[in-house]
């Protein structure tokens, strides 16, 4: 079960990554004047991520942490995101469970991917549909060096 968690991660990587690549710094402040900018939905991807390295470790621990300037929030979702993944890789679902994990943290970072996508196109940022099931995507690459699409349209 693991491996399907790790997968997830780098599937993660892959999605979210397509949709923050090639964004500007004002991208972290759309929509301006709404509390639920880009920058605050990524920091709180960033949270969730931390909060699953927690859950493994069996002291759970939530912070909610203010945005950071928009290119060190991305390299922020990268690092929390390796730190999930190098923890599964070591320990595996450790003090918690590969269902609990996937349902709380990880589903929700899914659904936030969701929105920042749909946030993009709003902001006017235009962003290539993809066929993601011949993408390319392995476990453990959780960085921003993701290979290049197979198949946009």
């Amino acid at each position: 079960m693991e491996t399907l968690l790790r997968h997830t991660l780098a599937t993660l990587a892959y999605r979210l990554g397509k949709v923050l690549r090639d964004t500007p710094e004002t991208f972290g402040g759309y929509p301006e004047g709404d509390p639920q900018t880009a920058g605050k939905i990524l920091a709180h991807v960033g949270d969730l991520m931390d909060w699953a390295v927690t859950m493994v470790d069996g002291k759970p621990a939530w912070t909610d942490s203010a945005p950071l300037p928009w290119q060190e929030e991305i390299a922020r979702f990268y690092r929390t995101l390796g730190a999930f993944d190098a923890r599964l890789a070591e320990v595996g679902a450790g003090a918690s469970t590969a269902e609990k994990l996937f349902q709380g943290p990880i589903a929700d970072a899914l659904t936030h991917t969701g929105q920042l996508a749909m946030l993009r196109r709003l902001a006017g940022l235009k962003m290539k549909g993809e066929n993601y099931y011949q993408a390319d995507v392995a476990v453990g690459r959780v960085g921003p060096e993701q290979t290049a699409p197979r198949r946009e349209f």
